[in-house]
């Protein structure tokens, strides 16, 4: 049986900009975008690349759903 990273490591995953991009279904462009304007999760440059962690992810959608 193998073990998810999380679960040995204790760290949360991370997706890239085409991963986060990919699982809202938008291009990854408006990702960068959503960056730049304020609007988007909450990412972290790491190196050169950027990663967001999944619980922001998760969290973001909610936080501006309509009528909220």
């Amino acid at each position: 049986m193998t073990d998810s990273v999380e679960a040995r490591t204790g760290l949360e995953p991370l997706l890239g900009v085409a991963e986060l991009a990919d699982y809202l279904g938008v291009p990854p462009q408006r990702v960068y975008d959503w960056r730049l304007s304020g609007t988007g999760s909450r990412g972290y440059r790491i190196g050169r690349e950027l990663k967001f962690p999944v619980s922001e992810v998760r969290r973001w959608p909610a936080e501006r759903a309509e009528g909220r």
